[in-house]
């Protein structure tokens, strides 16, 4: 049995590969679908904590683990976090605009799932503090670790608070390395 004959494109000519393969760009719904979920647990996690503990306020969950409320108005580690609004700002279209750009990084064709993977854990986390942003004017920080040898270099063995949306923002730059690192690998 033969195939089917190819339908001439433009000019009676058979259509490109390209054209057949479709339109080059895709919105990727399971990657968005993934980013929507770290968003939610992210906004969940953080409207738990708050009707928990007062701004401020926290509780001791184990012996190297608080759950507190703080609000940081800068960066990651409270970078510029001081008096003003325009760091708001900065911060909220800096999470806007690369938003933007990682969703045109999801559609292109041809990407590996792990990078994938990495930059749905980043857009969601960055989406989750933009919203933090739009709605208070701050992120809100909840999860503090601490043990004696970082006080070397955080006040009281204190890490900085930090949240879910954090937390993916940080395990997907991870994912991001490990994927160039095996791209890399791949082509030695």
């Amino acid at each position: 049995m033969s195939a089917a004959p190819t339908p001439p494109g433009p000019g009676g000519d058979a259509p490109s590969e390209a054209a057949l393969a479709g339109p080059a760009w895709v919105l990727p719904w399971r990657w968005l679908a993934l980013a929507a979920g770290v968003v939610l647990a992210d906004q969940w996690s953080k409207r738990a904590v708050q009707a928990q503990i007062e701004a401020g306020g926290g509780f001791a969950v184990t012996e190297h683990f608080n759950l507190v409320l703080a609000h940081n108005r800068g960066a990651a580690f409270s970078f510029l976090s001081g008096p003003g609004e325009w760091q708001g700002y900065l911060f909220l279209g800096i999470a806007l605009a690369a938003s933007a750009f990682i969703v045109r990084l999801l559609a292109r064709p041809g990407n590996a799932p792990l990078l994938c993977l990495a930059l749905a854990m980043i857009l969601g986390g960055a989406l989750g503090n933009a919203i933090d942003r739009l709605h208070y004017g701050y992120v809100v920080d909840f999860l503090d670790f601490h043990w004696d040898f970082l006080g070397l270099l955080f006040a009281g063995g204190h890490f900085p608070a930090f949240n879910l949306a954090d937390s993916a923002i940080t395990g997907g730059v991870m994912l991001l390395i490990l994927d160039e690192l095996l791209r890399l690998r791949r082509g030695a």
